[in-house]
């Protein structure tokens, strides 16, 4: 009887090697990612001009394709919300609910597993490698919480841990899993040149948005200013680009930094106020908040005009356009850098 594992994939090298020592054992290995909204690819890398030379991949969709198995991507947007607004065990050095992430991954694993006929779930965890989820002291709770128990292996830190139920049956044997701990990358690099895999996701704190400082400190600020700790899809991306700027807690602008976020922004015109140079080359700027009055209107026009081209001139023409696309031109002497204060920028 062939045994059959689930494996968590997060598209980065810990995944790649996990569900790769599972596979050379002659289990059957299935991909499962689940999209939260706030993962860092396909996003930034596919908008910004500067990000031309990058690969543009889904990772998780690419390391399915390296271990030549099946990957099932799994829309978790609003379950995923009260793992981020309520996290039980607590936020990391950000906002990044690391330890409650990990648990709901892991149930949700679990519960696939059993809809589905497979055996056991295979995560890249290794201990000590991540603060907040992957203490040893976290790798029980994990198990437990999800529901997992010791259906769940950690191939890559197994010898460190208390045998599972696929090695005590003898569906994987233990010897050829491996003892990983700290921080160091070097042993799966390692592994991964044994395996042959040359091309894989560098580390860079994973691949989560919540663990950025800056991002965190936008979605602090959009929950301090609407006065209660919610999102919606739309609110989680616009936070990852342009520049956030917030003169009073009536308004907001996002303002493009480049061409490319100028067009992805354009995108939202029609649910925002907006903002857009036009007498020289300059940024499309979104209003979050209510219409504007015109004091509020001439400073949020002002502000946009010092982040074009025509940031020394004595007057930039602008067009604004509320959420019915009527506009008009506006006339405005651009704001001096000094004249923009420190806690008006977001980040």
């Amino acid at each position: 009887m062939t045994r059959k594992a689930v494996a968590l994939i997060s598209g980065g090298l810990d995944s790649l090697l996990a569900a790769r020592l599972v596979q050379q054992q002659g289990i059957q290995v299935e991909g499962i990612n689940f999209y939260t909204g706030f993962c860092v690819e396909g996003h930034t890398h596919a908008i910004r001009n500067r990000d031309r030379g990058r690969v543009k991949r889904n990772n998780a969709l690419w390391v399915a394709e390296q271990l030549g198995i099946k990957l099932h991507i799994i829309d978790v947007v609003e379950e995923y919300k009260d793992v981020v607004i309520n996290p039980k065990h607590g936020y990391g050095a950000n906002l990044n609910p690391c330890l409650d992430c990990k648990v709901f991954m892991v149930r949700k694993a679990h519960q696939w597993l059993r809809a589905n006929d497979f055996d056991f779930i295979i995560t890249g965890e290794v201990i000590g490698q991540r603060p907040k989820s992957q203490r040893k002291r976290c790798m029980p709770v994990i198990a437990q919480e999800s529901g997992a128990e010791d259906l769940l292996l950690r191939p890559l830190c197994a010898r460190n841990l208390a045998p599972t139920r696929p090695e005590r049956e003898g569906w994987i044997e233990r010897a050829q899993l491996r003892d990983f701990s700290g921080r160091s990358r070097k042993p799966q690099m390692a592994l991964a040149a044994e395996f042959g895999f040359e091309d894989y996701a560098q580390p860079a704190g994973g691949c989560c948005f919540l663990t950025d400082q800056t991002y965190s400190v936008k979605l602090q600020d959009l929950w301090d200013n609407r006065g209660r700790r919610e999102y919606e899809l739309d609110d989680i991306m616009l936070l990852k680009v342009g520049r956030h700027i917030r003169p009073s807690r009536d308004f907001k602008l996002i303002i493009a930094r480049e061409e490319g976020e100028t067009n992805f922004l354009s995108g939202y015109r029609h649910q925002f106020q907006t903002i857009k140079t036009v007498s020289h080359a300059g940024p499309l700027a979104l209003v979050e908040g209510e219409p504007l009055d015109s004091k509020q209107l001439e400073l949020a026009c002002a502000i946009t005009a010092r982040f074009s081209k025509g940031r020394d001139a004595d007057s930039v023409e602008l067009r604004f356009s509320d959420r019915e696309q009527d506009s008009r031109s506006i006339h405005v002497k651009p704001l001096a850098a000094d004249q923009i204060a420190a806690d008006w920028i977001v980040a």
